[in-house]
């Protein structure tokens, strides 16, 4: 147990049995999942409820200003890694709500809280609205590649609220808005499409782009999307219903969306030509590019645009408890539609947005941006009576 400043981080091991075709994951024992959390008790708090992070394959997330800011402030956190910590290679979102369903049951039967609120912070806020979705109103029987587990009777405890906070719609919408779609063969990633090449300096298109550009570069990208998914469901039928055979595959080109160089696009505080992993030339075919090693299950769950069942607007228009949408108007990560789209899919009314001006995506040296967030945190919980 280590002291910081007027909180306390406490490492929490969880460990919870589940069966499966192969061993997904490099730690741990056959048939069981170890997830490491880190448990952060203010000295002094102003509630007895907790917010739980979970990010699908984040690494480090305990140490990241907001989860800190909130524990400093009186209120509980446990931000808690899931089995794929750091690689989402493999990655399968309906298991990673059962990772996310036993730090919830950790959290009520083992720490003793009597409320919980899902903090989905970034690519977690997806993953917060399909557990929650799934917990009030349980309908999945397998993943899309017709794998367990079972959600219906997986026994998912309700939480009683979720803040989104700079969120993704989900991480196959992401995707896909990022993917290039001057890539017309995946087996010749380097022959490309000048005019839909946007790091082309040839291409005749420059920003800032026209409507009918950008009309034709989304419905690419989407077509990209579907063309991988076709091939992906060609490759699990191959393997005749074995649920121990995979196939690893590469996405080249994962960061080619127009908006990080034409600030026009949805305008906001953001730097032109930047991206939150650097330049966006550099990083769409880069080792760091997201989806760049993936599987044909994982594909099927995370990142395909028609199947993945972890659509964060569907999945919000499901929930019945109190969301916060609290976004970002410099985030070079979350575009502002997401921050719209998501508060606009809440189906009830007990829902707030709030966009903190100027920040960044992680507030990472902005104090006074994080204080407001954290503010805007706090006078929300109290809103719905949980301080």
């Amino acid at each position: 147990m280590t002291e910081v400043g007027s909180y306390v981080r406490k490492p929490i091991a969880i460990i919870y049995e589940e069966k499966s075709a192969y061993k997904d994951t490099y730690a741990g024992a056959e048939d069981t999942v170890f997830l490491e959390a880190h448990h952060l008790i203010p000295s002094k708090p102003i509630t007895d409820s907790v917010i739980v992070f979970m990010h699908p394959a984040g690494a480090g997330g305990a140490y990241l200003p907001m989860p800190i800011a909130l524990a400093r402030s009186g209120i509980p956190v446990i931000y808690c890694n899931s089995r794929y910590r750091g690689v989402d290679s493999g990655l399968i979102m309906e298991k990673v709500v059962m990772d996310l369903g036993a730090c919830v049951r950790e959290a009520k039967a083992k720490l003793g809280y009597q409320k919980i609120i899902l903090g989905g912070w970034s690519g977690g806020g997806s993953l917060s609205l399909f557990y929650q979705s799934q917990a009030e109103k349980p309908s999945l029987r397998n993943t899309p590649a017709g794998d367990p587990p079972d959600l219906t009777t997986a026994g998912l405890i309700p939480c009683d609220a979720v803040m989104l906070l700079a969120s993704h719609c989900s991480r196959a919408t992401t995707l896909t808005e990022w993917l290039d779609p001057s890539i017309l063969d995946e087996s010749q990633p380097e022959v490309r499409d000048r005019d839909l090449n946007l790091y082309d300096p040839e291409n005749p298109n420059q920003p800032p782009y026209s409507k009918e550009y950008l009309d034709l570069f989304r419905k690419k990208q989407i077509e990209r999307n579907h063309n991988i998914t076709v091939w992906v469901q060609e490759k699990l039928e191959s393997f005749k219903g074995d649920p121990t055979k995979e196939f690893g595959f590469i996405v080249h080109g994962t960061m080619a969306d127009p908006r990080w160089l034409d600030p026009t696009i949805e305008p906001n505080d953001r730097k032109p030509g930047w991206c939150y992993l650097g330049d966006p030339k550099v990083v769409n075919d880069s080792p760091v590019g997201i989806a760049r090693f993936t599987s044909i299950r994982s594909w099927l769950s995370q990142w395909s645009y028609e199947l993945s069942e972890a659509d964060g607007e569907k999945c919000a228009a499901k929930i019945s408890k109190p969301m916060l949408v609290l976004g970002n108007s410099a985030d070079d990560a979350c575009p502002p539609s997401h921050n719209q789209r998501l508060f606009d899919s809440i189906s009830h009314e007990n829902k707030k947005v709030h966009i903190v001006k100027g920040a960044n995506h992680y507030y990472f040296g902005q104090k006074s941006h994080l204080e407001e967030a954290t503010q805007v945190c706090s006078s929300w919980m109290q809103d719905n009576s949980f301080l």
